[in-house]
C-alpha cells in the first residue's frame, strides 16, 4: 500500500526533514519559524543552538541518533531547517556543501533499516524507483557525474536500450547522492537582513568551528612540508613557465584543502606568464566547490601517470598521495620542536 502523508508521522519527518511533508507538519506546528529566531530565550536559543550543533556534526559526522520523546523529534525538524539559513548566511560553499553531504549520509543511514514502502516513498520523492532493476541512461549520467568511484562510470555498466541496469544496492548509494545533490541545489536560501542579524552569532560560531575543523587536519599551513610534487609546480610559476591544466589542478586542490583561502591560492598563479585573475579565480573557485564537489589533489599514482611526481625523496617511497606526505612532515617538524624543547 502506498504510503501517504498521513503515514508519517512525525520521527519520520525528523530522519528525512527535507520531505514536502515536513514543511506542513511545521505550519501545523503554529509556531512561525522567524518567531523562533528572533526569539533571545526558550525554544528559540534551543533551536538555533540545535541547529548551528547540526551543521557543527556536518564537519566530521557524528552518530545519527534520534531522542525518544516528542519534543527533542520537533527539534530535529525545525533545526534543519533553521541549519539551511545558517549556511546560507556564511554562504561559504563548503560548508553547505558539507550539510548537504551529511544530510544524505544521515537519510541514507535511516535508510537501510526503513519499512520498505517509506523507503520507496523517499525514493520516489527525490524521482527513483528502488524497485526497479534500470535507470535512464540521461538521468543515470546526471546523478553520478561526480562519484568518483570508477564502478559508476558508464563504461563499467550494462547499458542496453537506453537504460543502465543497477542493483538493489547500488539504487540506495545512487537515492543517497540524489539527495545530496537536491538539498545542494536548494543553498543558498534568500534569507532576509534582520533575520540574518539574528543568526549571525550562530553562523560567526560556525565558521570558526570549520576553521578549527581544518587546523585539526592539517594545521597551520606550512609550506616547508610541501611535497616535492607541489614545490616543483610552485617554483615553476615562480619562474614564469606556462604549466599544464593538471598541475593547476592538482596544486590547487592540494592547497585548498590544507587550508589556503582562494584569494592567497590565486596569488601562487599571479607569477604565470599567461595570468588571467578571472579565469584564475573562476578555476580556483571551481576546484574549491563551485558546484557542490569540493575536489581532493590526485594520488601520487595519478600524479605519476601526469608526470607531476618529481625529486621523490624517502618519505614519498612511504605514502601514496601528497596529503598524506604532507601531514607525515608536519607532524615529525612538530616532533622534533618538542623534542629540542624537551618536552
Amino acid at each position: 500500500m502506498p504510503v501517504s502523508e498521513n503515514r508519517l508521522d512525525k520521527k519520520d519527518l525528523a530522519k528525512y526533514p527535507f520531505l514536502k511533508e515536513t514543511k506542513a507538519f511545521v505550519s501545523r506546528m503554529g509556531v512561525p519559524l522567524d518567531s523562533l529566531i528572533r526569539s533571545q530565550s526558550g525554544v528559540g536559543v534551543r533551536i538555533k543552538e540545535n541547529a548551528a550543533q547540526r551543521i557543527r556534526d556536518s564537519l566530521g559526522y557524528s552518530d545519527f541518533e534520534l531522542q525518544p520523546d516528542n519534543e527533542s523529534v520537533e527539534d530535529e525538524i525545525l533545526s534543519y531547517a533553521v541549519a539551511r539559513m545558517i549556511v546560507s548566511c556564511l554562504n561559504d560553499r563548503m560548508i553547505m556543501d558539507r550539510l548537504a553531504r551529511y544530510e544524505a549520509e544521515r537519510a541514507y543511514h535511516y535508510l537501510q533499516t526503513e519499512a520498505p514502502a517509506k523507503k520507496a516513498y523517499v525514493a520516489r520523492s527525490f524521482g527513483l524507483d528502488v524497485d526497479a532493476a534500470e535507470m535512464g541512461v540521461v538521468f543515470y549520467v546526471g546523478l553520478v557525474a561526480t562519484m568518483k568511484d570508477p564502478k559508476w562510470r558508464l563504461v563499467n555498466r550494462d547499458v542496453s536500450h537506453g537504460v543502465v541496469q543497477i542493483s538493489a544496492e547500488e539504487y540506495d548509494e545512487l537515492l543517497r547522492e540524489r539527495i545530496r545533490l537536491v538539498i545542494r541545489s536548494q543553498l543558498p536560501l534568500e534569507i532576509p537582513g534582520p533575520i540574518a542579524m539574528r543568526l549571525r552569532p550562530y553562523a560567526d560560531a560556525v565558521s570558526a568551528a570549520y576553521q578549527e575543523k581544518i587546523l585539526e587536519q592539517y594545521g597551520e599551513v606550512d609550506e616547508g612540508s610541501y611535497p616535492p610534487c607541489m614545490e616543483a609546480i610552485i617554483r615553476a610559476v615562480s619562474e614564469g613557465t606556462n604549466i599544464p591544466h593538471t598541475a593547476r589542478f592538482s596544486l590547487t586542490a592540494f592547497l585548498h584543502i590544507i587550508g589556503l583561502k582562494e584569494p592567497q591560492i590565486v596569488e601562487v598563479f599571479a607569477r604565470a606568464p599567461d595570468f588571467d585573475i578571472s579565469r584564475t579565480m573562476y578555476q580556483v573557485e571551481h576546484i574549491s566547490g563551485r558546484g557542490g564537489t569540493e575536489y581532493t589533489p590526485p594520488g601520487c599514482q595519478t600524479m605519476k601517470t601526469y608526470g607531476l611526481c618529481v625529486n621523490r625523496d624517502a618519505t614519498c617511497k612511504e605514502i601514496s598521495h601528497p596529503l598524506s606526505y604532507y601531514k607525515r612532515k608536519k607532524k615529525a617538524q612538530k616532533k622534533e620542536i618538542n623534542e629540542s624543547a624537551g618536552q
